[in-house]
């Protein structure tokens, strides 16, 4: 790196979140790390090597900081240090309503070949959350002797509730019909986690008085005090994806293979097509033209 020219301000750092990520599992730092590389390519590559994690390193800052290249040269430099194993790109999706997709650079010493960042990427990604379950609601204890030997269809847990509100606001007493009958406006705040507390007390809260029809008000309160749904969770972001050095595609990791994907990999050099040869007789028959036509 001593023939490298450096400007004379310290390298910038990219916003947070962004710039040069260091790949795990390096290899110590030696003087031959990349010694198997061009000139230009090991001279960039330990420039990067000793740039700390976060540190702008997209082509127009290098050529800022690295006035010796310039950007077409130092874009191809980062391309093969991607094709030879020491750069990796992948496209990560943000969370949020907006799709916003960004481009994570990650930087590794010790060269790794296409399974190793694919193992990598996918190891990265983070893992799609499940919404944990809902929590069940036990059942509220009967406080009328009369109304806890009532038994009735539907749900249980429902018809315990309005079952107990006697206990709580005697002026909501109901009978056994009643709360047969409002059980089923209750199922939905139970299947929207309300515990049965909460349920009581937005049924007897600032009751009237008198009360002259119980189960008219409780009905009432059930169909205009159901609280809102909670929202839907958030979508899972999706895997990273990684990109094509060449021709920027993206796609999935193992779909590339040292950087790059199947159309700007380079296809196997075919055998030359040889004409069949000619046999004895026509070899002959060729020769003694040749010799007639030179003693002519």
């Amino acid at each position: 790196m001593d023939d490298v020219q450096l400007s004379a301000a310290p390298h910038p750092q990219a916003k947070p979140g962004y710039g040069k990520i260091a790949a795990p599992e390096q290899a110590p730092r030696t003087a031959r790390d990349f010694a198997h590389l061009p000139a230009r390519e090991a001279a960039v590559a330990g420039y990067l090597d000793r740039l700390p994690d976060g540190a702008d390193i997209s082509v127009k800052t290098l050529a800022a900081v690295l006035p010796l290249w310039g950007q077409c040269a130092l874009r191809t430099a980062l391309n093969r240090l991607a094709t030879a194993g020491h750069l990796h790109r992948v496209r990560q999706r943000l969370p949020g309503e907006v799709t916003r997709w960004v481009t994570r650079t990650y930087f590794s010493r010790t060269p790794r070949d296409g399974a190793w960042w694919a193992r990598f990427t996918q190891r990265d990604s983070p893992a799609p959350t499940a919404p944990p379950p809902p929590s069940p609601v036990p059942p509220a204890p009967p406080t009328n002797p009369a109304l806890a030997t009532a038994t009735a269809p539907g749900d249980p847990d429902a018809y315990g509730i309005l079952a107990s509100l006697g206990g709580a606001a005697p002026a909501l007493a109901l009978s056994k019909a009643d709360c047969t009958a409002l059980a089923p406006l209750l199922v939905p705040w139970l299947a929207r986690g309300i515990s049965p507390d909460r349920i009581r007390l937005a049924l007897t809260a600032g009751l009237p008085s008198p009360v002259h029809h119980p189960a008219a008000l409780v009905r009432k309160r059930l169909e205009s005090k159901l609280p809102a749904a909670p929202p839907p969770p958030a979508p899972a972001p999706p895997p990273a994806r990684a990109e094509c050095t060449e021709c920027r595609a993206p796609g999935p990791p193992g779909a590339f293979t040292d950087g790059r994907c199947r159309a700007c990999r380079p296809e196997a050099p075919r055998p030359p097509v040889f004409t069949p040869s000619l046999t004895p007789a026509e070899v002959h028959a060729h020769a003694s033209r040749v010799r007639e036509r030179n003693r002519r």
